[in-house]
């Protein structure tokens, strides 16, 4: 790597470029500020950040020792409670508080909906998550399988599914902003009624009776093109609702009404990601990522994109414009409000490295960074506008406990006052996906009760670090009874319990976790109101289109409602959240144990061939039905560590492991056929650097601290990367 001298630091130059010539500049902090502050803040956090992780092995160490050969010691919930607490692992819990966060963006604070997490290194993925506020919900409904599955072998369009298409939408306007009488099917004309100089909306039915909407507060507003209408704004559940109407257009001519389209405010936010859903793995990477980061802040961030034979450039959206019923010109976010998800705690960069030539805490950088490129947003410089209220939201990932979340919030503090940020501008969002969080989760919160904006559950990582932290005491049941287990749905309900207790609602969002099959849009319309109805305020969905269709549960559940019906009800029991799911005194059969195995190798080598051989960190992976899901390193991590945990105990062997790996690949190999840029990993599998991967999640996965695999990961990507080099390739 080639490095430049700085401030005590080697810094690449590349990154060093990029701050000093296209990030700073614009900025009231100057390119040699920025790296003498970065100096300074390392110096001073770099220790911390090495004591905590010390502090997480400690711990485990001691896990390990007091369940090795002793699983009822575990399972007596109130002895292993009383343990954790002897060691530290879970604290005294205080008194009761209320964050007091300020100026946090309504669609965080108020607004509750759906929200998107999109690698930010690929340009195309980052702009179309952040523009996808608003969508077509005739598109959505009409390319998905919501009303059966489309048929493909005829080209064109197909107007009895057009029809069943439309049908399906005013049934669902039908349920959400009904009319006074009738129905939207029966609607011929909409028009603007004026009273005492403010409008309603009148709807004219078939039969010619006039009506209005059920609830008149639900018109939020109109746009008119030589006084005829042309849209119409209605509010439900503080989302809306646009009805575009032109007689015409192809779809508005076979609409009684003129409708062309029904368009749903969808990704109310969105996290653009440095972590988990991103191969970034050295500074040509980082460089992408810091890049495309700073052209969402300053409004800049464009890519050609192709579609039906011609190329059009994709740039962020601009506001919306339409009028008040009170005839005043007004706007809406025609964007996606965007968080910035940095990595953990445990990964190091040499991108940067210290006085002594050693890597530095990769999130104290992404925070400077970040924070620099937001400052663009913050002065109102681009086009567009990300915060309103004039804030920063870094959602961080795989803490564990208050201790780490007091260590960020120092750090916030520090790299404001480096960058000239008012005090309060960093806002913090907290995964709850660590087990150590999960049973500390309200003093976390409390640790960061003026910053704090989003805590969620994430089932997978959460996982993960369940099997990892009980690894030494038994063998795990298998991976789809998991979802099942007692403390699943306890750490469900902990989750929103002390989110509503410490009063986030109001002040920033209670969120779950990933719909995991993007093509499955029937099941998620089906099933995902369950999150909604479970308090959440916002849940992940896997594209703009699966947006667009969970935005209709927010229209039909309340969450303001649902949050205060459930302040009432008793917390989640902790001693739930302490029962690990392990196999105990059961005997599997060969069966169940081949078919588990297949299973999560054949998971664990979709996503590896991809993340090495070709740097993409998320995307859908066949899983070993050759159904899509997905995928990023929190699957990755817990199909690892469960194989990892069922080799620790002896229910496989390690020959057996490198066997139904090998099988395995074969699979994945065929299944990728079609990819250009793949490698196969068979016959030759020896030098295959995606299937000794694989191998290494697995065989290192005990000793990985908390089965993290992004060291392994990253270790085998750059070899990857090197091997392509001097092949002469590229990917």
């Amino acid at each position: 790597m080639d490095y430049s001298e700085v401030a005590g630091l080697k810094v690449s130059a590349n990154i060093r470029t990029l701050v000093d010539e296209e990030i700073a500049p614009g900025t009231d902090v100057t390119a040699e500020a920025f790296w003498q502050s970065l100096a300074a803040i390392i110096s001073r956090f770099a220790p911390d950040n090495r004591m905590l992780l010390e502090e997480r092995d400690r711990i485990q160490r001691e896990i390990d020792d007091w369940v090795a050969g002793n699983r009822s010691r575990l399972l007596d919930t109130t002895g292993q409670k009383a343990f954790l607490e002897s060691i530290g692992y879970i604290v005294e819990e205080g008194g009761p508080f209320k964050v007091d966060v300020s100026d946090v963006d309504d669609e965080i604070a108020l607004i509750a909906g759906p929200q998107l997490v999109v690698p930010v290194q690929i340009a195309r993925y980052a702009l179309n998550a952040a523009n996808a506020r608003w969508g077509s919900l005739y598109d959505a409904v009409y390319g998905t399988d919501v009303i059966g599955a489309p048929d493909t072998t005829e080209p064109g369009y197909d107007p009895d599914r057009g029809r069943a298409v439309v049908a399906y939408v005013k049934d669902f306007l039908d349920r959400v902003v009904p009319l006074g009488e009738g129905t939207y099917a029966d609607v011929v004309r909409f028009a603007l009624q004026t009273e005492e100089g403010i409008a309603g909306l009148r709807v004219t039915l078939r039969d010619g009776t006039e009506t209005g909407l059920a609830d008149d507060m639900q018109f939020a507003g109109y746009n008119t093109s030589v006084g005829t209408l042309t849209e119409i704004f209605l509010k439900n559940n503080g989302l809306h609702i646009r009805l575009l109407i032109d007689p015409e257009h192809a779809v508005g001519r076979q609409d009684l009404a003129g409708i062309k389209d029904v368009v749903l405010e969808s990704a109310v936010t969105t996290i653009q990601d440095f972590e988990d859903s991103v191969a970034a793995v050295d500074a040509a990477d980082k460089e992408l990522v810091y890049r495309n980061w700073l052209g969402l802040m300053n409004g800049s961030l464009e890519t050609p994109v192709e579609k039906n034979g011609s190329v059009h450039t994709r740039r962020l959206h601009p506001d919306l414009e339409y009028f008040t019923p009170e005839g005043t010109p007004s706007t809406l976010h025609g964007r996606s409000v965007l968080f910035v998800r940095t990595v953990g705690l445990h990964m190091y960069t040499d991108c940067v490295l210290d006085p002594q030539g050693n890597p530095t805490p990769e999130g104290i950088l992404d925070t400077m960074v970040a924070g620099l490129a937001a400052k663009h947003d913050l002065g109102g410089a681009g086009p567009v506008k990300n915060s309103r209220k004039g804030s920063v939201y870094i959602v961080k990932p795989k803490l564990h406990g208050p201790e780490e979340v007091k260590f960020t919030i120092a750090l916030f503090e520090a790299v404001e006052d480096a960058l000239k940020l008012p005090a309060g501008t960093i806002k913090i969002g907290i995964m709850d996906e660590e087990r150590r969080t999960t049973v500390n989760l309200k003093e976390c919160i409390r640790a960061a009760r003026s910053r704090v904006v989003f805590i969620n559950t994430g089932f997978l990582d959460r996982t993960g670090d369940e099997i990892h932290t009980v690894m030494n005491a038994d063998a795990v049941v298998p991976k789809p009874e998991i979802k099942d287990a007692a403390w699943i749905k306890a750490y469900e309900n902990w989750n929103v319990d002390i989110g509503i207790e410490t009063g986030l609602p109001g002040h920033g969002q209670i969120g779950k976790g990933m719909w995991p099959m993007p093509d499955s849009m029937k099941a998620m319309v089906d099933t995902k109101s369950g999150h909604p109805e479970a308090g959440a305020s916002t849940a992940w969905v896997p594209s703009p289109t699966a947006a667009t269709l969970h935005a209709m549960h927010y229209h039909q559940v309340s969450v303001a409602d649902r949050q205060r019906e459930l302040a009432g009800r008793q917390r989640a029991d902790i001693h739930d959240l302490l029962t690990p799911s392990l196999l105990g005194d059961r005997r599997l059969e060969r069966d169940e144990i081949e078919k588990e195995m297949d299973n999560n190798a054949q998971g664990i080598l979709g996503y590896v061939v991809r993340w090495i051989g070709q740097g993409v960190g998320c995307s859908k992976v066949p899983d070993i039905n050759d159904v899509n899901l997905m995928e990023d390193r929190a699957t990755l991590r817990i199909s690892s560590q469960h194989i990892a945990n069922w080799l620790e105990h002896g229910i496989v062997t390690r020959e057996q492991v490198v066997s139904t790996m090998q099988r395995m690949a074969r699979i994945v190999d065929q299944q990728n056929v079609g990819d250009p840029a793949y490698q196969p990993m068979a016959p030759d599998f020896e030098t295959s650097v995606e299937f000794n991967a694989a191998l290494d999640l697995v065989f290192h996965g005990v000793a990985e601290p908390n089965g993290y695999t992004e060291n392994i990961l990253h270790t085998r990507r750059r070899e990857k990367k090197q091997q392509i080099a001097l092949e002469g390739g590229g990917a």
